[in-house]
């Protein structure tokens, strides 16, 4: 009796292992689609675009986008999370539905640390952005600084909604140098960057991607960008780290697949996402939109995401981040 449950032990695990193999083997056989939880046009749509445009010319099956916006990204996540686990749904977004909004609101109806990290596809570096009259005579980050230690709780910091990127990194900056903001929270990039532009708000930490273009036209200005070394498109702005020593910070765009979903698909797609990322067609197309760009394995890319939600949780545990002001 032993051998023959054994022996039928054997054969389960032989015939799922086979199964596995099998679907990997013929994986895709059809159309594959990436859910982005933002409205088309931005950052977060355009880099998950050019990898579904390689992919689909590389598998000869077609990888499409499909845009669902909503509650800061929790609808499209949630409907990744609760899609088949079978390859053929995926998830692109930067770092909010990812690894920090289940902090803020722990009754959300999915848990995105079940998601299975794929690949990060590019970093795109945050900036100090501002127009503001008030701030005409501050030249660099040291005189920001200085300037916001005189005049402390005085500077308005422009996000894009509580608990967005440019939120976080707004209230790391503050933490890390020993400043009070009040910050004015908008619905969304566009009102945000208009009252910049207009200096109704004095400051605002947003990324070189959005407002790259802006910057370089002289309509906003930069005082610094979180990043280990100068940009390149920005040549002439130093980093934040120089005044404000470890002060890195990146939004970042990443793909992810649903919980569940067979090891086999997952390493498939880990792999191809990764050679895609070294295609340079593909790499100048992420660098016009200031990204840098990563790749990696599966193992880097799941540490790197473990890295950030702890970062986060900080951030939002000191500040005592919440969703309602």
């Amino acid at each position: 009796m032993t051998r023959w449950l054994m022996g039928i032990g054997a054969a389960l695990i032989a015939t799922l292992t086979l199964s596995s193999g099998g679907a990997a083997q013929d994986y895709p056989n059809r159309t594959v689609k990436i859910i982005v939880p933002f409205p088309a046009g931005g950052t977060a749509d355009a880099m998950p675009r050019i990898i579904a445009d390689w992919l689909t010319r590389t598998w000869g099956h077609p990888v499409i986008v499909e845009n669902r916006a909503g509650a800061g990204g929790n609808v499209g996540a949630e409907a990744a999370y609760k899609s088949d686990p079978d390859g053929y749904t995926l998830f692109s977004a930067p770092p909010p539905p990812l690894v920090y909004n289940h902090i803020l609101n722990p009754k959300l109806p999915f848990d995105p640390t079940q998601f299975i990290p794929l690949a990060v596809m590019g970093k795109v570096p945050n900036a100090i952005l501002t127009n503001s009259p008030k701030l005409k005579d501050v030249k660099t980050v040291a005189d920001f600084v200085a300037y916001a230690k005189a005049h402390p709780g005085a500077l308005n910091s422009g996000t894009q909604g509580i608990g967005t990127t440019a939120h976080l990194t707004s209230e790391l900056f503050a933490q890390m140098a020993g400043l009070k903001f009040q910050h004015i929270h908008y619905r969304g990039s566009a009102p945000a960057v208009q009252d910049l532009v207009a200096g109704n708000v004095e400051v605002a930490f947003d990324n070189i991607g959005a407002a790259g273009a802006l910057i370089r036209a002289g309509t906003i200005r930069a005082l610094g960008v979180a990043t280990e070394k100068p940009v390149p498109s920005l040549p002439n702005v130093p980093t934040i780290k120089e005044t404000v020593p470890g002060f890195v910070v990146v939004t970042w765009f990443a793909i992810v697949a649903p919980p569940k979903t067979p090891q086999a698909i997952v390493v498939k797609l880990n792999a191809d996402i990764d050679v895609a990322l070294r295609d340079p067609e593909v790499r100048k197309r992420l660098e016009n939109l200031s990204a840098e760009v990563v790749g990696g394995s599966l193992d880097a890319t799941a540490a790197f995401f473990k890295a950030e939600a702890q970062t986060w949780k900080n951030v939002i545990t000191t500040a005592n981040v919440k969703l309602e002001p």
